[in-house]
């Protein structure tokens, strides 16, 4: 089996704009592929883990990845998947951001000479001429077909900006560039960013007449379709100062029944044999399926010893064994009692249990929510710096914890 048809086996590919050359390319590790990755937080996320993991399965197949970090178009920001325009960053937090993706990018890649590449577009698209690039890329592209993109048809109701409107363009222009500079011959991408993939392959074929390839992967959804890497309203961040080990591990040990073969066929480096024998697990066997995911994931993310502290910490919370020093932690300061005492609804948001006091009253309603060993019914609910002593352990749910502690 080829890497190709491998990909395919896992359920990654979602797209591809000629399928017999991209599958001998990559096959015959003849592939410069590139990945772009805005800066638009200081870490990279859950949501950007499939498309690592691609670059690394894709490296080991002696394929050539460039990881594209995105100076420039963060500053413009893509239009696609959003209801509304994105905060506006300046040219100093891009930087920081970019130089902290690199340090987690390269847990995933080995970057060095003859091996992977990595560029930041803001070193070409930042000193373009807007005359030129019009003359030179603006006759290649069609306002109509441009507008019937889905990235842009989904914001037409709200309000696009013009701004956002050359976002595909400045995409585009980045495999122009990379293929002319660096020989890139291949995009990757989730399949939201089809009509934009689009856009550089055909810039290249009509200014260069040479040949271009694009592959979309399978965007990571639940089973009811809704992007994964998402808890309580926040991001599962890479960065362990941002999510904790412990709370990445249990995302991952969370997932549904019905996701959960899925994402270890799509995240994990198990072999596929091992992962088809697994496809008649069911009850009990699917919590063990989880477990794996978990662990491997954090393994990827975190390294062996904090996957076995984050594995070691779950099982002794699901046995009843009690709090965990490996379960997230926050403290408290007097700040935090007003009046001398801070109420149920503050703690759960103040933790991360929950994304907003709404959010918390519901759960205290419906009885999901514990202090300690005691369920908590009443959205009044008050603990003092007494009542929080040497420790208090929350919970949201049946896996959601949190120890709150006095500084």
């Amino acid at each position: 089996m080829g890497i190709y048809e491998e990909l395919q086996a896992r359920g990654l590919i979602a797209q591809v704009t000629d399928e017999a050359e991209i599958r001998q390319l990559l096959n015959n590790g003849r592939a410069r592929f590139y990945i772009g990755f805005d800066c638009t937080a200081d870490s990279l996320t859950a949501g950007h883990f499939m498309a690592l993991t691609l670059m690394k399965r894709l490296q080991q197949a002696g394929n050539q990845p460039i990881a594209l970090i995105g100076g420039g178009t963060t500053m413009i920001g893509d239009p696609s998947g959003r209801s509304d325009m994105r905060k506006m960053l300046t040219r100093e937090d891009i930087d920081y951001n970019a130089a902290c993706f690199r340090r987690q990018m390269e847990r995933f890649i080995e970057f060095g000479e003859g091996k992977a590449l990595m560029v930041n577009n803001a070193d070409w698209l930042m000193d373009l001429n807007y005359v030129n690039l019009l003359r030179e890329v603006g006759t290649c592209f069609s306002v109509n077909n441009m507008l019937r993109a889905e990235c842009y048809k989904n914001r037409m109701e709200k309000g696009l900006s013009f701004l956002e409107f050359n976002y595909m363009i400045m995409q585009s222009y980045d495999f122009y560039h990379l293929y002319q500079t660096l020989g890139c011959n291949m995009q990757f991408g989730g399949d939201d960013q089809w009509s934009n993939m689009l856009g550089g392959t055909e810039l290249i074929r009509r200014k260069l007449g040479r040949d271009a390839y694009a592959m979309t992967i399978t965007l990571l959804t639940d089973s009811n379709g809704k992007k994964m890497g998402k808890t309580a309203g926040n991001a599962v961040w890479l960065d362990p100062a941002k999510t904790s080990p412990y709370e990445f591990y249990q995302y991952w040990r969370n997932v549904g029944d019905a996701d959960v073969l899925k994402c270890i066929r799509m995240l994990t480096f198990l072999p596929l044999e091992e992962i088809d024998a697994m496809d008649a697990w069911e009850g009990s066997q699917l919590n063990r399926a989880k477990e794996i995911l978990a662990f491997e994931l954090t393994r990827m993310v975190h390294g062996e010893d904090e996957a076995r502290k984050a594995e070691t910490a779950a099982k002794a919370l699901f046995s009843g064994g009690g709090a965990s020093d490996n379960i997230p932690t926050t403290e408290l300061t007097e700040a935090d009692f007003p009046a001398g005492k801070i109420d149920i609804l503050s703690l759960l948001v103040k933790t991360g249990l929950c994304a907003s006091r709404g959010d918390a009253r519901r759960n205290v309603e419906q009885g999901g929510v514990s202090a300690g060993d005691q369920k908590v019914t009443d959205i009044a609910r008050s603990f003092t710096p007494a009542d929080i002593g040497a420790g208090l352990t929350l919970r949201r749910g049946k896996k959601n914890y949190n120890r709150v502690v006095l500084r």
